[in-house]
């Protein structure tokens, strides 16, 4: 029985062969550079600086990082940041989903949704750039005049977006939302594209207007999707980096260093002989955080799935 059982996937897969030729690089790809690297998680546990032997120290890198000022206001930054710009991202993305799903000419809507989609494609090097100019406090920056010229502040007080403090994260998150609320949107597009358009011509018939439409047939078909978008983005919540690291600068470290920049400048900017272990140490809690509230989330989703959550 089992030898016939054998023979018979061994058949399936000499059957569907081109398609594991086809799978084989990817497969490949993912064991060199998201397997392989795992293996490194054993510095974790020694003092490595790169040079000389890895020397086992146990739990002590941990201990350190707990002991850590400056560890924990990265961490708190790194979740508060995250999942602040992950809801406001989604709740824009699916407003602006269902604003261009009510526009009935269709070249205009093409050519609104290009524009919306363009600022994705653009690195955060130039957008940090571009941003930099426009918040800029001086004659030069675009808010800072406007708000000039409206007199809510004088030309001898203007602010400095992104280096207060106080206005840095208002800052980040707008910039956030002008670059990737547009790429969302395709998702949330191709789920009302699906959606049956049968539904509303009932919900018509029985008197619901636009707003009713929205609420009582868009928002619920669209709900296991924005379930799936935020488990996705809650899996790279802990990762927030690049955006980060551009647009931050020493005035506003106490709101804007993550615990990645915080592994950054451990490795590469403290001025001592890096202790690699110790930064190893940080990057696994930081995965296992992550990989809770991908967990949570899930668990949540399957009971709102199920009528049991907060809908």
């Amino acid at each position: 029985m089992e030898e016939k059982k054998k023979n018979k996937t061994m058949a399936k897969i000499y059957k569907y062969r081109g398609f594991y030729l086809m799978f084989l690089p990817v497969f490949v790809f993912a064991i060199i550079f998201f397997y392989a690297p795992m293996l490194g998680i054993r510095f974790a546990f020694t003092n490595y600086n790169g040079i000389k032997e890895p020397a086992f120290k146990g739990f002590e890198n941990f201990q350190r990082m707990f002991s850590m000022k400056n560890f924990w206001s990265a961490f708190w930054n790194t979740i508060q940041i995250s999942i602040i710009k992950l809801l406001l991202t989604t709740a824009f993305a699916v407003i602006v989903s269902i604003l261009l799903n009510e526009i009935a000419n269709l070249l205009f809507k093409k050519v609104v949704q290009t524009i919306i989609y363009l600022p994705h494609f653009m690195s955060w090097v130039v957008t940090a750039s571009i941003f930099s100019l426009i918040l800029s406090p001086s004659s030069s920056g675009l808010v800072n005049t406007l708000l000039v010229n409206l007199g809510v502040v004088d030309s001898k007080s203007m602010i400095y977006f992104l280096g207060n403090s106080k206005w840095w994260r208002p800052a980040y998150y707008i910039i956030n939302l002008w670059k990737e609320t547009g790429w969302q949107t395709v998702i949330f597009m191709a789920t009302l594209a699906g959606i049956n358009t049968d539904l509303y011509e009932a919900a018509a018939i029985d008197g619901a207007g636009r707003w009713g439409k929205m609420w009582y047939i868009t928002f619920p078909q669209l709900r296991n999707t924005i379930l799936t978008v935020i488990i996705l983005n809650l899996a790279k919540v802990m990762n927030l980096f690049e955006s980060a690291f551009v647009l931050q600068n020493d005035a506003v470290l106490d709101v804007s260093n993550v615990l990645e920049t915080y592994i950054y400048y451990q490795s590469f900017n403290s001025g001592a002989i890096p202790n690699y272990g110790y930064t190893t140490a940080v990057g696994l809690f930081k995965s296992l955080v992550g990989c809770v509230l991908v967990l949570v989330c899930n668990q949540w989703s399957k009971k709102v799935r199920e009528g049991r959550g907060i809908v």
